[in-house]
């Protein structure tokens, strides 16, 4: 179900079950798992500088697939907590930046994996949302932090009780993810942008990457988001890549980045 190809530096990853809707179970989550991880070891042989996760059809993601599930037998916490989040930390962990194409359903562990990935592209018509009221389930796979921190509270409690879903066009407009597109330009679009992305300073990338996750998880304020940014400035200051973008910069000339 899942597959990877790496070319000009790009990792792509597709989940490719659109009869499903790319639902994913135990073993398509081991899949992907071990995607990122060869895909990590291309940033480590420099084969990969940027990854990009899409999925095939018409949906992104439409959550787990409980197809087969029997409530009695359902082991929750070994599918959400043992193999679900460890995945998310993995995705988001992952050392070079990251670009999600969102089209259609994103839902339960789809929006996790949106929601681990750093920046997200979605169709004006994707379907985002807590549909799992009708399951007698609640939203798992960190929908719960994203829509409060981005919605506050009356509009997630709102989406949980109602089970509505909205469109990729409010999702941005209410600050959940970075662009929405036409659905047919979204994966076009993408790729362009992960391609130029993959041609830049990946080692200052991955430095601003971890300003962020600290800023988020930490909640550094001011004064100390910007002690943590002058250490970093300092480390970049002996990379090939700094030297090079401002002899670069001194010379008129597009970079070459290599780090």
């Amino acid at each position: 179900m899942i597959e990877l190809n790496i070319t000009a530096g790009v990792a792509e990853i597709v989940l490719n079950a659109p009869e499903k809707m790319n639902a994913l179970n135990e073993a398509a989550l081991d899949e992907l798992a071990a995607a990122y991880d060869e895909a990590a070891e291309g940033v480590e042989t420099g084969q990969v500088r940027a990854l990009l996760l899409r999925g095939e059809g018409r949906g992104f993601c439409a959550g787990r697939d409980i197809s087969g599930v029997v409530p009695a037998d359902d082991d929750v916490m070994g599918y959400l907590g043992g193999k679900v989040q460890p995945l998310l930390v993995k995705m988001s962990s992952f050392p070079a930046p990251t670009f999600a194409a969102v089209q259609g359903a994103c839902l339960g562990v789809g929006l996790g994996l949106a929601i681990a990935t750093d920046v997200v592209y979605v169709a004006q018509n994707a379907k985002i949302g807590s549909p799992f009221a009708n399951l007698g389930a609640t939203l798992d796979s960190g929908g719960h932090w994203l829509f409060t921190e981005r919605l506050g509270t009356h509009r997630t409690l709102d989406l949980i009780y109602t089970a509505e879903l909205i469109s990729g066009a409010d999702a941005v407009a209410s600050g959940l993810f970075s662009r929405a597109m036409a659905a047919e330009e979204l994966l076009e679009s993408t790729r362009g942008i992960v391609a130029k992305v993959a041609n830049g300073a990946t080692e200052a990338f991955r430095v601003s990457k971890e300003l962020v996750a600290q800023i988020r998880d930490q909640r550094l304020g001011l004064w100390e988001s910007m002690k943590e940014e002058n250490q970093a400035q300092a480390d970049l200051c002996a990379t090939e890549d700094y030297a090079e973008g401002f002899l670069a910069f001194q010379e008129k000339r597009k970079p070459i980045f290599k780090g």
